[in-house]
């Protein structure tokens, strides 16, 4: 009985260490997204849902617009949270490929880019976006926000193909610097 206890347990730690039990396919769900300021309490804004199919998994990002109060700034209406900052949502305005893989998650990432003002602030400065670079969790995905120049975006792409934002293109943020400071997907 010890003996079949430890090959069970055996099994069981070798299964967890190749993401078996404990590490469902988020590939194949429908998540959550939240987003989590640095002094409270996470905040439901959506959901992504994942499909697999032979040979890619596409999703589909739904913001609940809802959960977002309306500003307009710089001639151009946004949806935003108000907090220590006010953080607002920009919708990526071009054709998105909408794929992803277990090592390429750029397309939805480009589908949650952010900006950001302070309360005082009267317009929107595209300098201020915010490109949340997500990794992998047991429960989905987790992202710490990089600095990002959203006049990119501005204009068309060249490459539609080409997710925008390349890693030379985002800039550290120091950790706890801005008020949303991780993006949450589970």
């Amino acid at each position: 009985m010890g003996l079949s206890r430890q090959i069970i347990l055996g099994l069981a730690a070798v299964s967890l260490l190749l993401g078996g039990i404990g590490r469902a396919d988020v590939f194949d769900s429908s998540k959550k997204i939240y987003l989590k300021p640095v002094d409270g309490a996470e905040i439901e804004i959506g959901s992504v849902e994942f499909k697999k199919s032979d040979d890619k998994t596409t999703f589909a990002v739904d913001v609940d617009r809802s959960k977002f109060k309306d500003f307009f700034l710089s001639m151009r209406e946004f949806k935003c949270l108000e907090g220590k900052e006010v953080q607002c949502y920009v919708p990526y305005p071009y054709p998105s490929q909408n794929t992803v893989s277990e090592n390429d998650l750029t397309w939805l990432e480009t589908n949650l880019i952010f900006l950001y003002k302070s309360p005082a602030q009267f317009g929107a400065t595209l300098g201020n976006g915010l490109y949340y670079k997500l990794e992998r969790t047991p429960e989905g995905f987790e992202g710490r926000p990089y600095s990002v120049d959203l006049n990119t975006i501005a204009s068309p792409p060249e490459d539609a193909a080409k997710a925008p934002f390349p890693a030379d293109d985002r800039q550290e943020i120091e950790s706890g610097s801005r008020w949303i400071s991780k993006l949450v997907i589970r």
